[in-house]
């Protein structure tokens, strides 16, 4: 036991007096994902789409999702896959289905596992840092996409009204 409190006692003492050792970022309520779920789903009602909306956190721990009636049955898996890759990199999905169509299949089998290059992804940053992503399936790509940025764009609104 004593060896390892000298062991931390000596790490704690070579880490710079500066080093932050905690640090503070935004997190995704509940609260905050279902601003974007719900002006997704509007978003869709409008365009008369059935679609499925999943926001994740940046992790791509699911936070919410929504499946309006009658929306595909492999909605939830590829709206999941969605926001996992707009949250883990950061870049909507669009970049990497615009990357696919530019550089064609071969570039494709060197996407890593999981990544999903299809527009209908988008990150949420908050102070220039990812903090989640929503993912939209169920219509074109390009559809999933407009309605993932409005989900993104009704959460932006309503935290510049807070400030």
């Amino acid at each position: 036991m004593r060896g390892l409190s000298l062991l931390v006692m000596a790490a704690l003492a070579a880490a710079p007096a500066s080093a932050q050792l905690v640090k503070d970022k935004p997190v995704l309520s509940l609260d905050g994902a279902r601003i974007v779920t719900d002006a997704a789903h509007a978003e869709a009602e409008k365009r008369g789409l059935k679609v499925t909306i999943v926001v994740v956190d940046p992790g791509g721990v699911p936070i919410a999702l929504r499946r309006m009636d009658d929306a595909s049955l492999a909605g939830p898996e590829i709206a999941t896959g969605k926001a996992q890759t707009a949250a883990r990199f950061g870049n909507p999905t669009a970049l990497f289905e615009q990357r696919l169509q530019k550089e064609g299949q071969l570039r494709y089998l060197t996407f890593p596992v999981g990544v999903v290059a299809s527009e209908g992804g988008v990150p949420i940053k908050r102070d220039g840092k990812t903090i989640g992503a929503v993912g939209v399936s169920g219509a074109t790509s390009q559809e999933d996409g407009l309605i993932a940025a409005a989900g993104v764009a009704a959460l932006e609104t309503a935290l510049a009204a807070k400030k």
